[in-house]
């Protein structure tokens, strides 16, 4: 999975990794992949400036954003999550201060760590503080226009040397990098939320990248303890590219079945499937709220304009000019989207007909014996991720679930089979060098328990 890298001599675009450290932008640091990405990078500088060869370097990171608001938040995010850090590696720090008599405590080891890690950043709503940036992440909205804007803003108070490393999980890079007129000085580095948690980096190269900037993002992957996965530089990358694919056989069968059950048991029941069936941590309509009705609208209509396909879902751009966007709200918390949330916990289902929610227990009574019943061996996804013999089981699960004569057993496996059809067509097509890098996208960028590209579903 990690690509050899052929070296090259040093050009006027190479450093040494620590040098690129010395002076790094985020834009669209206080929003939720922006913050994680601020985090992620200023420990890494915490441990690069403990180096006895970079003594004498300085070292800064310009966290910026439009909002004064979301960047008094990420002060607060980053004192916690610094925090947490030092909590889990308190022996190392004990060693680390131990010439600091004033220091007797781990408590006061913990605060002195989060002190000098935030003393690396610089908060900022000006562009004119990324002058002289050596890296820049980019963590906006995913607006190509808006990209581009920053990027030619930057090359305008730069030297034309910055590196660009750009968290889009959609645009192609190609299309960034020439219409910034970047000289081969962007990559796609697309971490997976929340970037402090999740291990997934999808690395994404354009033909025109530089060979020192993979070269460099493989070591910062691995340095930050990321798995890597390089995807070819096709709208949607794999990621996308199975997700949204996935988002519209969904919807195709929400619409196939709500005129036989009603729309918002249809829609609960395909969400119950994909969840407790198929052995997944959310269903399909509750990761489609997770991550934005919105966003996930936008994302088919960029990978629409940038293929063959159309992959535009009506149903999606209904919703979304209802108001019905789903995300998060600054606090965290999950807004409604085809489910009803009170403190993240499922309430209610959408009714597309009387635009209001059902109670979720009224919407289940109806639900369950429809599918009928699963497997006596069946587990939750919590159990099963992370157990020992999780291949064996899962093995002996399906082919239970697949002897059942139920509408739940037909229902896993049609979506089951396709799911695995576009995880096959993502490497046919070229996206995915290997089902293997398919099945590590999915299964470590999304948590489910298995890749798409398997033998479960007859």
């Amino acid at each position: 999975m990690w690509e050899r890298i052929n070296r090259k001599p040093k050009t006027e675009n190479h450093m040494d990794y620590s040098d690129r450290f010395k002076n790094v932008t985020v834009l669209g640091a206080g929003g939720k992949m922006g913050s994680g990405i601020v985090l992620l990078l200023s420990l890494e500088m915490a441990d690069l400036s403990r180096k006895p060869e970079n003594e004498e370097k300085s070292f800064a990171i310009n966290a910026m954003d439009v909002s004064h608001d979301q960047l008094k938040g990420l002060i607060k995010y980053l004192r916690d999550q610094i925090r947490r850090v030092a909590e889990k590696k308190i022996v190392q720090l004990r060693d680390i201060y131990s010439e600091r008599t004033d220091l007797p405590e781990n408590w006061e080891i913990i605060e002195q760590y989060i002190d000098d890690v935030l003393e690396f950043v610089h908060v900022s709503t000006s562009l004119n503080t990324a002058a002289g940036s050596t890296l820049v992440f980019e963590a906006v909205n995913e607006n190509p226009e808006l990209k581009i804007r920053l990027y030619k803003e930057i090359e305008n108070i730069c030297d034309g040397k910055t590196w660009y490393f750009t968290n889009t999980s959609s645009i192609p890079i190609y299309s960034l990098e020439e219409a910034g007129n970047l000289g081969g000085r962007i990559i796609g580095f697309h971490f997976y939320n929340p970037p402090a948690v999740q291990k997934l980096v999808e690395l994404i190269p354009c033909e025109k990248t530089l060979k020192e900037i993979t070269e460099f993002s493989l070591q910062l992957a691995g340095n930050l303890r990321k798995t890597v996965v390089t995807s070819n530089d096709i709208a949607g990358f794999i990621g996308n590219g199975h997700f949204m694919r996935e988002i519209l056989f969904a919807v195709f069968e929400l619409e196939k079945y709500q005129a036989e059950y009603s729309f918002p048991v249809a829609l609960w029941m395909i969400n119950k499937m994909t969840q407790e069936f198929m052995v997944r941590p959310m269903g399909i309509f509750q990761l489609i709220d997770y991550v934005g009705l919105d966003v996930c609208s936008y994302i088919l209509t960029v990978m629409t304009q940038n293929s063959k396909e159309n992959l535009q879902c009506m149903l999606l751009e209904n919703l979304v000019d209802q108001g019905i966007t789903g995300g998060q709200f600054a606090d965290g918390s999950q807004k409604d989207g085809f489910l009803k949330y009170t403190k993240n916990r499922i309430t209610g289902i959408y009714n597309l007909d009387q635009k209001d929610y059902f109670p979720v227990e009224e919407i289940e009574e109806k639900v369950n014996p429809i599918l009928g019943s699963l497997p006596e061996n069946h587990k939750q996804w919590k159990t099963v991720v992370g157990s020992t013999g999780k291949d064996e089981h899962l093995t002996s699960y399906f082919k239970a679930l697949s002897e059942m004569d139920t509408f739940g057993s037909k229902l896993t496996q049609e979506y089951g089979r396709n799911s695995k059809e576009i995880g096959l067509q993502l490497v046919k097509s070229g996206v995915a060098r290997s089902e293997e890098d398919v099945n590590t996208v999915m299964a470590t960028g999304f948590y489910h328990a298995y890749g798409p590209i398997n033998n479960y579903y007859n």
